[in-house]
């Protein structure tokens, strides 16, 4: 079994598709929009066919994102090296991001970031 796709109501689709293209590497597809509820979503696919689906309908609450929360936390992108961590997230950083973490080694081994991206969503970004 595998996870198919991950899918997350944005406020701003557009700026959201952009990011996951721009910085991730992502491919979208050309959209779905039912004219009848306003509901929009694209699919991003990226190389390893992992997808994620992001999504935006009419009156979505918003609430306030704490980094300590239950739920879903961050999605996590394996860039394929430490050079491409530091890279991506200095990139990330200088383009007005918030890094809340790394790059650094953390405790269970891990080679990684952690990035305050699109609506106060978190990525990590990782070997």
């Amino acid at each position: 079994m595998k996870i198919e796709h991950i899918a997350m109501y944005v406020k701003d689709i557009e700026q959201v598709r952009d990011f996951f293209v721009k910085y991730l590497d992502g491919k979208s597809n050309d959209g779905y929009h039912n004219p009848q509820t306003d509901f929009r979503s694209y699919f991003i696919s990226f190389d390893n066919g992992a997808r994620l689906e992001i999504m935006n309908k009419p009156d979505l609450v918003d609430e306030e994102k704490s980094l300590n929360r239950t739920g879903f936390i961050h999605i996590a992108f394996s860039v394929g090296s430490k050079d491409r961590v530091n890279e991506l997230t200095q990139l990330l950083q200088n383009d007005g991001y918030h890094v809340v973490s790394g790059p650094r080694t953390t405790g269970d081994g891990y080679y990684e970031s952690c990035v305050v991206v699109v609506e106060g969503n978190q990525i990590e970004i990782t070997v």
